[in-house]
């Protein structure tokens, strides 16, 4: 049953690896908001990296971030943890399968392998934690900025980039979880420090046979 855990979470936490690149590649972490405006002939959407504008003839333009200084603050935090995301989850990955005991390394004990599949399971529970963090942190700037009366530059909605993220945070949380959990159940079941054998030091008296003292003329007649 452990086994079983253990490869659907290790699963998912390669599933949320993939899905968090593909959110931080995603064009789409917030569109321009059509809310109370006449017909638009084009939109405009951006992500962590550029900005673009699409007409209604589908030409878009995209235009990188030039200054990395001149970017708001919570773009470059949420640039910095979708990054580390990233990093942890490659992390997670290669530790995870050194742990899972359906793989083989060397003579490498259970309790070993279940410690390093724990280590695998909360390092995609911090990969997860990144990009919950950064996907909400860019989420509530972009409500914020919607409903503020004094904000006079172009409104914004949540883009699909958001819901990959969260959804690739959601990922890595269930599969870390469901690696530590499977390392408790695989060694639940074994007794504190091994297995142990019981035996009673009382036994039945032993006896001791020893040989015949030899005189001093049994050993001249043994020279003889």
């Amino acid at each position: 049953m452990s086994t079983g855990v253990e490869i659907v979470g290790f699963f998912l936490g390669v599933a949320s690896w993939l899905l968090t690149g593909s959110s931080v590649s995603n064009d789409f972490w917030k569109v321009s908001s059509f809310s109370g405006s006449v017909i638009i002939s084009s939109r405009q959407y951006q992500n962590l990296w550029h900005s673009c504008a699409e007409d209604s003839t589908g030409i878009k333009n995209c235009r990188d971030f030039e200054s990395l200084l001149a970017l708001p603050g919570y773009v470059q935090g949420c640039r910095a943890l979708m990054i580390i995301a990233l990093l942890l989850g490659l992390a997670s990955i290669i530790v995870s399968v050194l742990g899972l005991k359906c793989t083989k390394l060397g003579s490498t004990s259970q309790e070993a392998k279940g410690k390093i599949a724990l280590t695998g399971g909360t390092l995609f529970i911090l990969s997860g934690l990144c990009t919950l963090s950064a996907a909400t942190w860019y989420a509530v700037r972009i409500v914020q900025e919607f409903y503020d009366p004094f904000y006079g530059g172009t409104k914004f909605e949540l883009g699909a980039g958001l819901y990959m993220g969260w959804g690739a945070a959601a990922l890595a949380i269930l599969g870390g979880a469901m690696l530590c959990s499977s390392c408790k159940m695989g060694t639940s079941g074994m007794p504190q420090g091994g297995y142990r054998y019981n035996y009673s030091a009382q036994g039945p008296e032993k006896t001791i046979y020893r040989t015949a003292p030899v005189s001093e003329s049994g050993t001249l007649k043994a020279y003889v």
